[in-house]
């Protein structure tokens, strides 16, 4: 059996931000013992990523990195229409990706002690986001 949820993450600010507790809220109750969890963001310039939960300096530091990664204002960008910040995102976006894969086990998501799900937005105004869940029992 496959159910899917979708729902819409309000607007926030550039950076890593901890959704998991919003996964968990729109999971269908109860989740069989065992089952795969598939989280996909309806966007290009965005990212999920399943990271360190307890320490926010790990989000900050993470998002430093990506922008040494991928500069804004790079003089080898063509793609420069959208504004300084987007044709980061879209190559901050491929380099973590736009989908991951969560086991359930006993009936809840099977994520290490210190693991939690990010939305990594990488635009100053990205607006909302779209967010699609599929579980396969």
């Amino acid at each position: 059996m496959i159910k899917q949820i979708e729902f819409r993450l309000p607007a926030m600010k550039r950076g890593c931000h901890l959704i998991t507790s919003e996964i968990v809220r729109r999971l269908p109750q109860p989740l069989p013992e065992c089952a795969l969890v598939n989280i996909f963001v309806k966007h290009t310039s965005c990212a999920l990523s399943v990271n360190e939960n307890a320490d926010p300096d790990v989000r900050v530091d993470l998002n430093a990195v990506l922008d040494r990664l991928a500069p804004e204002n790079a003089p080898f960008y063509t793609h420069t229409f959208e504004g300084p910040d987007d044709m980061p995102a879209h190559a901050k976006s491929s380099l973590l990706g736009v989908s991951l894969t969560v086991p359930v086990s006993g009936g809840r998501l099977n994520l290490g002690t210190w693991q939690g799900i990010y939305l990594c937005e990488f635009r100053d105004y990205g607006g909302p986001r779209f967010i699609v869940i599929t579980v396969y029992y």
